[in-house]
């Protein structure tokens, strides 16, 4: 993956005071081409990261060499072409799981990406007619008021599914979740906790390593979306309460169209697959099948054998740039944000005690969002718009559509002061 020593500052590094070398932004920058492109005339600051990062020449590389070398399809091919691919696929497996911190207790099932995974969760846990059945009628499952609509719908429809009750977690006044509100929501038949690791629309980093294991010691199945936290703050689930964990690859410089579910193997088999076909079954006859064990029982049909190869080399790339550098530079760049931001009259900052996250949201009394993003866009500057797919806490702050910019390993401090010069410039248009 190239001198990947060259992505950090001598100088800083040789600072034996420092605990965490500073990123040389400049030289990451050029791992990835799409940077260097000029939108409307003005250098491109893509501070949309939240929705989807950028992907690194690096992960391009590995997905190529598969392309150009190796591609065939996976498991029970004797050929040369075939075992290789067998070997990197698994191999990406592999690396993901070491990624997240899975132990031997666990497995990594691949998806589509966070909602498929969520999905499958949901789904899986609450399929009719499957005996001894996971939820039944007058079950609880209890979600948190921070989710994102792929960790809120699935379980609305698993509710109706199979009679269980969903009760919402609801946060305060700011969007914080609080650890008393939870026990008072558990009881003997809660059988579900759901929770994000970070809420996209607002940037809010619950105390989710508590929440889960008061949920886990009151019995409860549990569910981290980690798709905000995989590419800074990445959560270990070796250490943590946790039975099922989604991320995607699109969010951690990967390609999209990737993600896993990543889970303690007790869990992984209560559910039901969704997938029925093939290498996912052990035997078939005309009037029934068996299937195979974890993970091939949840990946039923080819699969995306380049993307998760790609989705690996993205996670070694976050381990060899150093994840406590990029967790500390962007949560520099959120900081000056918030500050930039709050010095701009009539414009309101939403989670601005989350320091630990890389989204700043906010919204501009008389304006509506859009059209600051509009003219943010003029300017060159990529920001997210609307209720980012989290209308529920939207409302529940009492907050229309947002504006919300969200940071990465290779954005910079000028362009924080581009945001801002460009909010304040587009505020006075617009009013």
């Amino acid at each position: 993956m190239g001198d990947m020593h060259l992505l950090l500052d001598p100088a800083a590094a040789a600072t034996a005071d420092r605990p965490v070398a500073a990123l040389d932004v400049h030289t990451l920058r050029a791992r990835f081409p799409v940077l260097a492109q000029r939108i409307n005339g003005a250098p491109l600051a893509y501070l949309d990261n939240a929705a989807t990062t950028q992907t690194p020449l690096d992960v391009l590389a590995a997905m190529t060499a598969f392309e150009q070398h190796d591609r065939a399809n996976i498991h029970r091919g004797v050929h040369t072409l075939s075992q290789r691919a067998t070997d990197a696929f698994e191999g990406a497996r592999a690396t993901l799981k070491r990624f997240v911190g899975a132990r031997q207790g666990h497995e990594l099932v691949f998806t589509s990406g966070t909602t498929d995974a969520l999905n499958l969760v949901a789904q899986g846990l609450s399929s009719i007619g499957v005996e001894p059945a996971f939820l039944r009628p007058g079950d609880q499952i209890i979600v948190s008021g921070l989710e994102h609509h792929a960790n809120l719908v699935p379980w609305q429809q698993a509710a109706r599914r199979c009679g269980a009750t969903l009760t919402i977690l609801r946060p305060d006044a700011q969007g914080q979740l609080h650890r008393d509100d939870l026990a008072r929501l558990l009881t003997p038949r809660t059988r579900v906790f759901a929770l994000t690791a970070c809420a996209n629309a607002t940037g809010t980093r619950p105390a989710y390593e508590a929440l889960l294991a008061l949920a886990a010691d009151a019995g409860a199945l549990t569910v981290l979306d980690a798709a905000q936290a995989a590419a800074h703050g990445t959560p270990d689930i070796g250490t943590l309460a946790c039975d099922l964990m989604a991320f995607s690859g699109h969010k951690m410089y990967g390609p999209m169209g990737t993600g896993a579910l990543v889970g303690r193997r007790a869990a992984l088999e209560r559910l039901v697959p969704l997938r029925f076909g093939g290498d996912m079954v052990q035997w078939v006859s005309y009037d029934e099948a068996s299937f195979a064990e974890l993970p091939a029982r949840l990946e039923g049909g080819t699969p995306n054998v380049a993307g998760a190869i790609g989705m690996a080399a993205a996670a070694v790339f976050i381990d060899q740039v150093g994840r406590a550098a990029i967790d500390e530079h962007v949560a520099g760049l959120r900081a000056h944000a918030a500050q930039a931001l709050a010095r701009i009259d009539g414009l309101t900052l939403l989670a601005t005690e989350s320091t630990e996250s890389a989204i700043v949201s906010f919204v501009a009394d008389g304006v509506h969002p859009h059209d600051i993003g509009t003219l943010l866009d003029e300017r060159g500057i990529a920001v997210r718009t609307g209720h980012h797919c989290a209308q529920p806490l939207i409302e529940h702050l009492g907050r229309g559509p947002t504006t919300r910019a969200s940071f990465a390993l290779y954005n910079t401090h000028d362009e924080v002061e581009r945001l801002a010069a460009g909010v304040a410039d587009a505020l006075r248009v617009l009013r």
